[in-house]
């Protein structure tokens, strides 16, 4: 099967901390030019240390501000970085999307979620597994073993429209000094981790990075003060499972009216996008810490719908309270499918979705796998109600309903290891049919979400679709 020719992927470490100019920046700005702000920070150290060596009280400023240096050194770097690559790198500007042909979008009344698989080993897939290093091996099937590869090369065709295809240079301009924030479980990351696959080739050598800090993971497109970020909140609020490493837990309990101690870090983000669905699905009746409680063990069970009812009102009503609809878009990921009965699609000898390569190709009725669609349609109410704060749901369900060959199976990892052979060869209890492998299904996902956001920000005037 022919495959297309793609530009291999500029890589390489993390710059130094900061930064003299590089030669061919140098080049591109004679020295006299060279920002003010570098000449007053180089000029003011000097002074200060100066100054130290005649004053105690100085001496003891000095320190301290060395001390800081030294335990938020990532931080201040990282600030110094972004604050003057516009200086340092002054060709960051010169893609110039107002040059570019004006962007076809769907219309608004498209339904996206609509249509049908269709393979296409032209123009995909968007990028190639070995090429982004940021992938995780949860999601490098190839690298893992896979025999196949054919789940890469089907493209989403809408039934009324056309979906573009994600150009690279024309979104990070759109994101050009802004964030844009993934929160929920490993769906999102799964997401997240698309995303920077589809952009980072087209970001300069050695200005793209990965920061990881507890529950938040950023990558830094630095030439364009943007990131990326994923945050882990499996169940949006406060749970006994928000650990983003130790989180294999039995009893999952939940906190549906505390959502600041990850909300704190949502606040200025320019593009939210959420979900939950996947971990209320264990068991039909949740564990909900008690709100006057000191301990996780002191609960109750109540029914899932009602639980996830009161978690998204705690939800709504913080985005209500705390996001400036003129500056943020909210977005909502629907469901994302389990594949673990192939009798519902036709294969009673299957395992799983173990040695599936096909997605399902008959589209006259849906795919019926068991989704709780009592809390689809509880988002999709909320959503519709919520006035201040529009929220846009981007309807995944149906067409990775589909998809039953795209996931990770038993090409994954399993507590941060991978499978060995004789794990692979019992994929009744170790096929991951859950996550996806990279490059696949959550790239039409993030497809659907470019879409919308130039829709909503396009930096140039939008066509009629054809």
């Amino acid at each position: 099967m022919p495959k297309p020719q793609q530009s291999p992927l500029s890589t390489s470490p993390p710059p130094p901390s900061i930064p003299a100019p590089s030669p061919s920046a140098s080049s591109a700005k004679p020295p006299s030019a060279r920002p003010l702000g570098v000449d007053s920070l180089v000029s003011s150290a000097r002074s200060l240390l100066a100054a130290a060596r005649r004053s105690p009280v100085t001496t003891l400023v000095a320190a301290f501000f060395l001390l800081a240096l030294f335990m938020y050194g990532e931080d201040v770097r990282t600030i110094a970085e972004l604050s003057i690559d516009d200086y340092i790198y002054p060709d960051a500007d010169v893609y110039n999307v107002s040059g570019l042909p004006p962007l076809a979008l769907p219309p608004p009344t498209c339904d996206l979620s609509r249509g049908r698989w269709v393979f296409d080993n032209t123009s995909l897939p968007a990028y190639r597994e070995k090429e982004c290093t940021m992938l995780t091996a949860q999601v490098t099937c190839l690298a893992n073993g896979r025999p196949d590869d054919t789940w890469q090369y089907w493209r989403w065709q809408p039934s009324n429209c056309s979906l573009p295809m994600i150009d690279a240079r024309r979104f990070m301009e759109a994101m050009r000094g802004k964030r844009l924030m993934f929160v929920g479980d490993s769906l999102n990351r799964n997401q997240w981790e698309s995303l920077v696959c589809l952009v980072q080739p087209i970001l300069s050598k050695g200005r793209k990075k990965v920061v990881k800090r507890g529950s938040l993971t950023i990558f830094h497109a630095k030439e364009y003060r943007a990131t990326l970020e994923f945050y882990w909140a499996p169940f949006l609020v406060e749970s006994n499972s928000d650990n983003p490493k130790i989180h294999t837990i039995d009893h999952r309990i939940i906190r549906p009216d505390r959502i600041e101690g990850h909300a704190k870090y949502w606040r200025g983000v320019d593009y939210l996008i959420f979900n939950t669905y996947i971990w209320w699905m264990n068991t039909a009746d949740m564990k909900v810490r008690r709100p006057d409680s000191r301990y996780w063990s002191e609960h109750d069970e109540v029914p899932r719908i009602e639980a996830y009812g009161r978690v998204f009102k705690t939800w709504s009503d913080w985005l209500d309270e705390n996001v400036d609809p003129a500056r943020t878009s909210v977005f909502f990921m629907t469901i994302s499918p389990l594949h673990i009965s192939p009798e519902k699609w036709g294969n009673p000898k299957g395992i799983k979705c173990a040695k599936e390569t096909l997605p399902v190709l008959n589209y006259t009725e849906p795919l019926d796998l068991n989704h709780d669609m009592r809390m689809y349609d509880l988002v999709a109410n909320v959503a519709k109600t919520m006035k201040k704060v529009p929220v846009t749901t981007i309807d995944i369900t149906r067409m990775s309903d589909y998809r039953k060959d795209a996931h990770t199976s038993v090409y994954s990892i399993r507590q941060g290891k991978l499978l060995t052979p004789k794990q692979k060869a019992d994929p009744d209890k170790f096929a991951d049919c859950i996550h996806w492998c990279l490059p696949g299904v959550p790239d039409v996902w993030n497809q659907i979400l470019y879409t919308r956001i130039l829709s909503k920000s396009s930096p140039t005037p939008s066509l009629p679709p054809q």
